[in-house]
């Protein structure tokens, strides 16, 4: 399934070969001067000459001029002071020949910091003083020390806002990548698990990391992921959501096609089935590929819970995901031209409830649905306290106004309040939306041509599906093409005793997950 995607140049690849114009990419080769004075107009001048740029000036040995240069907020002061200018100012008392030598004295005896790199590139002296670091200049030296000193506050380990289960782990990401790293090690304990970082953005170098398990993971899904990554050909990776518009196979597609999570237990959980992760620095959001339909219907507290419970939620969310796409199409379906589908008591009921309505079902049902839009959107923006208040109450206001003033009927009321009950009830945030999109469509077909319309849409949904690939996955698999061995974690959600093996579909190296001689 690997190979017909990896014959192919992507579009972001295709992309990447244009010749860049070098106006816009103002990267240079210079190398640092001999003089400490011209490294540090230089870096005032290429910074253009910033409030927030710290210099530190001192002499070592009554004869040594150095300088200390950072970027404040970006560092920690008390770490400069105590353990880079305290032991060079008091407690420096060797013999000096040379200022090479005091640079290599300061770098191996002195310095009790512990990340220390030599540089001579002025490109990259800039991109470490960004980064947080601190650079060391040394007169009648051609090359810096950088220290690593980065402080910035960062917000705490919380629980994750979009993904909120009853029974399981409380932590999420955070904005702070390092922070993010430490829960996977944390999680998985494993000399095999793998942080390749890159630098994304040709201004600003945004720290991004691919992990992975070395050993269990496809080698040509990694492959794959890596040569998107490096394709990348922009200013800056604001968010993971960048990445994921630019990594997807298609942009055309409704569907989300790389799953983002808040969790480090869900990311964990996919690198072990082999899987690939992707964290951004400054973002909480990781991103896990390739993604599937079925993997869209599943959260991480399916794993925490007995196997019937979590059969029965699968089974739950997969009917929540057909009435949020296709119950109000098939209540303008049945409404508009198939009253004869509808039974006797309850065709007399709704026509009943639609007595004094001026509108035909289309109109109602898009004013609704539109409506409630409207409400869930602004409850997202609202300050919190009372987003939630105004969501819920707003609905239950607009909805018993409307009924009132016969503008609507209290059956199409019931419909639109069980729609939007049903795209809640969805795990993944960005699949519901798409089903959101899609529920619109539907409506509009069925206007047109009834359950002729729906079942015609529902037809072409399945082929666009079918067609969809997610990093060479197939994105209707285990379905088509059909990995019985998968479905024990497809819609059941077999005993954990019984799930032996990783998922097939992702062709993983070491496919055993429990110990062959205790089964």
């Amino acid at each position: 399934m690997f190979k017909q995607l990896f014959g192919r140049k992507s579009f972001a690849q295709k992309a990447s070969a244009q010749t860049h114009n070098p106006l816009l990419n103002p990267s240079t080769n210079q190398t640092l001067h001999m003089q400490l004075q011209e490294n540090l107009i230089t870096m005032k001048n290429i910074l253009h000459d910033p409030s927030d740029l710290m210099t530190r000036k001192f002499t070592i040995g009554d004869q040594y001029s150095c300088a200390l240069v950072s970027i404040d907020g970006l560092v920690d002061t008390s770490l400069i002071n105590e353990q880079m200018l305290k032991p060079m100012l008091h407690s420096f008392d060797y013999l000096v020949s040379s200022p090479e030598e005091l640079l290599t004295i300061l770098e191996q005896q002195v310095l009790t910091t512990y990340q220390l790199e030599h540089i001579d590139l002025v490109d990259e002296v800039i991109s470490s003083l960004l980064s947080g670091s601190t650079i060391l200049f040394i007169d009648d030296v051609a090359k810096c020390l950088v220290i690593s000193s980065s402080g910035w506050k960062t917000r705490g380990i919380e629980e994750p806002q979009t993904e909120s289960i009853i029974r399981g782990p409380r932590a999420g990401f955070s904005e702070d990548l390092r922070t993010n790293t430490a829960m996977l090690r944390r999680r998985i304990k494993a000399k095999s698990l793998v942080f390749d970082t890159y630098g994304i953005g040709k201004r600003s170098k945004r720290e991004v990391v691919v992990t992975y398990l070395d050993g269990i993971v496809h080698p040509k899904l990694v492959e794959e992921v890596k040569r998107r990554i490096q394709t990348i050909d922009i200013d800056d990776i604001e968010g993971s959501g960048y990445l994921e518009q630019w990594l997807a196979d298609s942009f055309l597609s409704p569907f989300p096609l790389i799953l983002n999570t808040e969790r480090p237990d869900r990311v964990s959980g996919s690198l072990l089935q082999g899987r690939v992760a992707i964290l951004v620095d400054g973002d909480p959001f990781a991103l896990i590929l390739p993604l599937t339909f079925a993997s869209s219907l599943q959260s991480p507290e399916d794993y925490y819970q007995h196997w019937l419970i979590t059969t029965l939620t699968r089974l739950l969310r997969l009917a929540a995901s057909f009435i949020a796409t296709f119950l109000p199409a098939l209540y303008i379906a049945l409404l508009e031209f198939h009253h004869g589908m509808i039974p006797s008591k309850l065709a007399f009921s709704i026509a009943g409830a639609r007595e004094g309505v001026p509108f035909p079902a289309v109109i109602e049902a898009f004013v609704m649905e539109f409506t409630l839009e409207l409400l869930r959107e602004a409850g997202l923006r609202l300050p919190k306290p009372i987003g939630q208040t105004i969501g819920i109450v707003g609905g239950l206001v607009i909805g018993e106004a409307a009924v009132a003033a016969g503008m609507v009927s209290p059956v199409m009321v019931i419909v639109v309040a069980v729609t939007a009950i049903s795209s809640f009830a969805l795990p993944s945030y960005s699949f519901a939306i798409s089903l959101r999109v899609m529920r619109f469509g539907i409506m509009i077909v069925a206007a047109f041509f009834g359950l002729y319309g729906i079942i015609l849409a529902y037809i072409m949904i399945n082929i666009h599906i079918v067609n969809l690939k997610s990093f060479g996955v197939p994105y209707s698999t285990p379905f088509a093409p059909v990995f019985i061995q998968d479905w024990k974690d497809l819609v059941l959600r077999s005993p954990i005793m019984f799930m032996k093996r990783r998922p097939q579909m992702l062709q993983p190296q070491d496919k055993d997950r429990l110990n062959k001689e205790k089964r």
